[in-house]
């Protein structure tokens, strides 16, 4: 018992540590003073991955299909400001993209990289609707372990970033994963518009390849980074090349099994050909859409409207 108290008590001391070399600059920001309202919304999270499902068991489907194409469309917009604010306040700060440390000064491009990264950070939370309306889709499938992990982790990691590091080589990553995230919503209003679009979205196996290349190059950039000693903290750059390694896990396993591994006796048995093109793209969402993916999902029984 003595040593779980001691272990608390150093816990708190080293938070109350910590919060004294996080960024000033952040603390009075909404949800920067303190790590509970991240928790508690990602803890919110968790549970309605335990509830949502069992709400939904006997109920008919949402279709959603306009909150989707508004919700899609609204986060192409919100991820392109972000990568935009990010490219132009890198560039007016004079940011290196192989070595730049962190400036806590309240210089105006400084500022303006912290608060992009900052809504970045935010988008984090936003994505969580992603989940929430697969399963009032009632499409549990695509709630697989990739797309929880991803979702849950980058919420919560996030803000350990904006705390401390909202600024320097930071950028990097969000801007890569921004612009990807662009690309990727696009795809999903372009689906959510109805079967019409399909013949125009032939491309989005790519974008798993692409977000599997971004961990690539995430990994070499913090690896460069430590290698040459640049001046950006060391724990963070272990931390990024730690995470990208198991999303390269993940997503390779989940690319595997959607476009690689030879389709099943039973898929040929049911008279359903399996193409390259009918696996679900990214975010963690592991198993086969119906071309109408994001969309109305035809069904005998009527879905429940808007």
């Amino acid at each position: 018992m003595e040593a779980v108290t001691h272990f608390v008590n150093d816990s708190v001391e080293f938070y109350k540590w910590s919060l004294n070399i996080a960024d000033k600059r952040v603390e009075s920001w909404p949800m920067m003073a303190s790590p509970f309202p991240t928790l508690a919304i990602s803890c919110l999270y968790l549970v309605f991955l335990w509830a949502g499902p069992r709400y939904m068991e006997d109920r008919q489907p949402y279709t959603l299909r306009k909150t989707l194409i508004v919700y899609n469309f609204s986060m192409v917009v919100l991820n392109f400001y972000i990568a935009k604010e990010l490219l132009i306040g890198s560039r007016a700060a004079g940011y290196s993209y192989l070595c730049q440390p962190v400036n806590y000064s309240n210089d105006v491009n400084e500022v303006r990289i912290a608060s992009a990264l900052w809504w970045y950070y935010i988008s984090k939370g936003v994505e969580f609707l992603d989940t929430v309306f697969f399963i009032l889709r009632k499409k549990f499938n695509q709630v697989s372990f990739l797309h929880v992990y991803h979702h849950c982790t980058m919420f919560i990691l996030w803000w350990i970033g904006i705390k401390w590091v909202p600024g320097g080589q930071s950028f990097f990553g969000a801007t890569i994963n921004s612009s990807i995230h662009v690309l990727m919503y696009g795809y999903y209003g372009l689906a959510a518009l109805g079967p019409q679009m399909q013949k125009y979205l032939w491309w989005k196996k790519y974008l798993t390849i692409i977000q599997m290349i971004q961990f690539h190059v995430t990994i070499g950039h913090a690896g460069h980074s430590l290698y040459t000693g640049c001046p950006f903290p060391c724990w963070m750059q272990w931390a990024l090349i730690g995470y990208a390694v198991t999303f390269i896990i993940l997503f390779a396993n989940f690319y595997y099994h959607a476009y690689r591994r030879k389709p099943s006796s039973s898929s040929h048995k049911a008279g359903k050909p399996v193409a390259n093109g009918n696996a679900a793209v990214t975010n963690g969402h592991s198993k086969a859409e119906e071309p109408e993916e994001n969309g109305k999902r035809q069904r005998k029984g009527r879905a429940k409207r808007e």
